[in-house]
């Protein structure tokens, strides 16, 4: 086994707004705010960190994709279809384009794909 040239400490999404962003995410994820201000949010998990970056003109990945997707995240949940329905309670929209039958694509309240999957497939 190698030595790794770094470890992932945090992800980054962009956005036109931090707070929804930031409420979103701690909801769905139950991780503390541990920073926010109206241009950036950090919020911490047990392992890895999750940060919220204003960029001007921002503009939303588009979904379906048209290949411009760059990168989305992946949640796993013990039942999807009630993982599913929560973070539409929370602000997630549920796109018509559904690819799979084993996860439901969801977009966050910037626009950001991500998926629910089973907690099942992942071992």
């Amino acid at each position: 086994m190698t030595t790794p040239v770094a470890r992932l400490a945090m992800i980054t999404l962009d956005a036109a707004e931090v707070a929804p962003l930031a409420a979103f995410w701690s909801a769905v994820l139950d991780w503390p705010i541990a920073f926010q201000d109206d241009n950036y949010a950090m919020l911490t998990g047990p392992s890895h960190a999750l940060g919220i970056g204003v960029v001007p003109d921002y503009v939303a990945p588009s979904w379906p994709d048209d290949g411009h997707k760059q990168f989305h995240l992946d949640l796993a949940a013990d039942e999807v279809e009630v993982a599913a329905d929560r973070c539409v309670e929370l602000g997630a929209t549920r796109p018509d384009e559904q690819p799979g039958e084993t996860w439901v694509v969801l977009l966050d309240p910037a626009g950001h794909p991500f998926c629910v999957t089973s907690a099942a497939n992942w071992g």
